[in-house]
């Protein structure tokens, strides 16, 4: 059996570019480099009450990240019907993972917008305000990320749609994510956020392209 193409996959690729490219975007004109969780307040709002219109392109493509994961997500949930036994608790946990992904990146997102307003100004608010993107856009969104890519990877390994190095590379992508809030209780396990997320990105980039344009074969 054959599945269709399903043209909401082709929005996997934009979910790691537009994430990328405003990350990119943002360091190329900022005059000074993103402040670090733990950051003293001063840096932090010197960054972005001094380069607020950096700030605003990455929290431009965060938001356009957000939107396409949310879109990405139906996709996945579509993919995971076709898994066989165990169907129905798969799809509610990439619709539980996709849904929390994206919120919280969207939530970091306009945090980072607030910073370069009012609220950026004062070094009380803009510590609080850092500590919740940080929050938000790492470990909570690397957790639901992370369910949303495993359940993508085992998805695709039942149905035999994905290639199967890709979906194995899901699968370890996944780990990665979901142990990201373990940085909460131990600072040595900050390395599975960018991990989790970036190889997450390339899987899902990958797959939303394969299940977008190819269906199955």
């Amino acid at each position: 059996m054959t599945a269709p193409p399903d043209p909401r996959a082709l929005s996997g690729p934009l979910v790691g570019v537009s994430f990328v490219a405003g990350v990119a975007g943002a360091l190329s004109l900022a005059d000074s480099p993103y402040p670090r969780p733990g950051a003293e307040p001063a840096d932090v709002r010197r960054y972005f009450q001094e380069n607020p219109g950096a700030a605003r392109i990455s929290v431009a493509g965060q938001l356009i990240s957000a939107a396409s994961l949310a879109r990405f997500t139906a996709s996945v949930a579509k993919l995971t019907a076709r898994s066989g036994r165990g169907a129905l608790g798969l799809r509610a946990a990439a619709l539980a993972g996709g849904g929390l992904a994206a919120a919280s990146l969207a939530g970091s997102a306009m945090l980072s917008a607030a910073l370069t307003g009012g609220p950026g100004s004062r070094d009380a608010s803009a510590a609080k305000l850092h500590r919740l993107v940080f929050a938000a856009g790492g470990p909570a969104h690397g957790a639901g990320f992370g369910v949303l890519v495993g359940a993508l990877g085992l998805a695709g390994l039942r149905t035999g749609e994905l290639p199967r190095p890709l979906a194995i590379a899901g699968l370890f992508s996944a780990a990665a994510g979901v142990l990201s809030p373990l940085y909460f209780a131990w600072g040595p396990a900050a390395w599975l956020i960018p991990a989790g997320r970036f190889s997450g990105l390339v899987v899902c980039g990958v797959a939303g392209a394969r299940l977008g344009r190819l269906g199955r074969r």
